[in-house]
């Protein structure tokens, strides 16, 4: 049987400053810090990687590329209520394995010119498929409103999807890693995003809609 090859250092030090990052807040931990977790040297460190900085922009190309791939809509046919909901919850599946980006994203935009620019793209990308997923919702007569409704419906569901997590942190920092905590916090932001839609729907989608509601407040009673 073949042993699987060992993980080269630099992708241990991408995984192990990720977790560093979500745990304690991206400003809290230095380029010292992660090397004595990895029980390295620093000059090893930096053998692998020039500064923190550039660790961060590492993990975001990651991330930027995992990004890409949920924003991509399927073509061939029209999104429905269900689909939504779907991306919604890869969306908050994925802000939450890179949590810091969006906790700490004040201070990481200000001090790095790189993801002040890609994030920016990143912002235009969710708020892009956000209308069209609305657009496709009114061609099938399940959404009624109109062109300036989507265009502040898809601006406001990116808003509350990107900022959710920062305030889930204030409302309980305390139990911010928990895996039920997490899980509970990733359904109320899905039904918090999709909210926004909801008084806009009709017919079968709207009762899909309450029917989808109801059962997911069940389980965070």
């Amino acid at each position: 049987m073949l042993q699987k090859a060992p993980r080269r250092t630099r992708e241990r030090i991408l995984e192990l400053s990720l977790r560093l990052f979500n745990e304690f807040g991206e400003p809290n931990i230095t380029t010292t810090v992660i090397a004595e977790e990895m029980n390295i040297s620093p000059g090893n460190l930096y053998y692998h990687f020039r500064n923190k900085d550039d660790i961060v922009n590492s993990i975001f190309v990651k991330f930027e590329a995992e990004i890409e791939r949920i924003l991509t809509v399927p073509e061939g046919r029209r999104s429905n209520i269900e689909d939504v909901w779907l991306y919604l919850h890869l969306m908050f599946e994925l802000i939450w394995r890179y949590r810091f980006f969006y906790r700490d994203l004040n201070d990481l935009l200000s001090r790095n010119r790189k993801l002040e620019l890609h994030f920016k793209l990143i912002l235009a990308h969710k708020i892009k498929v956000a209308k069209q997923l609305c657009l496709d919702l009114r061609t099938e007569q399940s959404l009624e409103a109109s062109d300036a409704q989507i265009d502040a419906m898809a601006t406001n569901m990116v808003v509350v999807a990107t900022y959710w997590l920062s305030y889930e942190y204030v409302r309980n920092p305390r139990n911010y890693t928990e895996q039920q905590a997490m899980a509970d916090a990733l359904a109320r932001g899905c039904f918090q995003v999709l909210s926004l839609v909801g008084p806009y729907l009709r017919g079968d989608t709207h009762t899909l809609f309450e029917k989808l509601s109801q059962e997911y407040l069940k389980k965070l009673k």
